[in-house]
């Protein structure tokens, strides 16, 4: 049975629920994740994009990732919150921050990616595979 996960940007005009258990979560490493987050990684859920339902304008922004694929995300165009992602590379599913989860605590990661770019000063989980 799976979990409703809810949540939504900084200033609520963008909502969202999710029935769905993830296909997979991962701290996310890269460069560009650090920037977008002003930390040291971006904590995301991946869910099929057909699961969730989205209520308020979400804004994306489209940026070629180091996958030579082209990575969507989207944002409130209100506070600015980041809330999701679509890898062009996975078709068909939308990542969820989960600093945007109503009860972040249902995060679970599975995985750090892009580790070659991870801060020095940033503790990764050793339990969680690397990639």
């Amino acid at each position: 049975m799976s979990t409703l996960r809810t949540g939504g940007c900084l200033c609520g005009v963008v909502r969202y629920e999710c029935a769905a258990e993830p296909v997979f979560s991962a701290n996310c490493h890269c460069r560009d994740c650090q920037k977008l987050s002003g930390g040291s990684y971006v904590a995301t859920f991946f869910v099929p994009e057909n699961s969730v339902t989205i209520t308020g304008e979400v804004k994306y922004f489209d940026k070629m990732g180091d996958s030579g694929h082209l990575v969507r995300r989207g944002f409130c165009p209100n506070c600015g919150s980041q809330v999701f992602g679509k890898p062009e590379i996975v078709p068909g599913v939308l990542g969820i921050r989960a600093g945007s989860l109503d009860n972040p605590a249902q995060y679970q990661p599975t995985m750090d990616i892009y580790t070659a770019s991870a801060q020095p000063w940033d503790f990764m989980n050793p339990d969680l595979p690397k990639f």
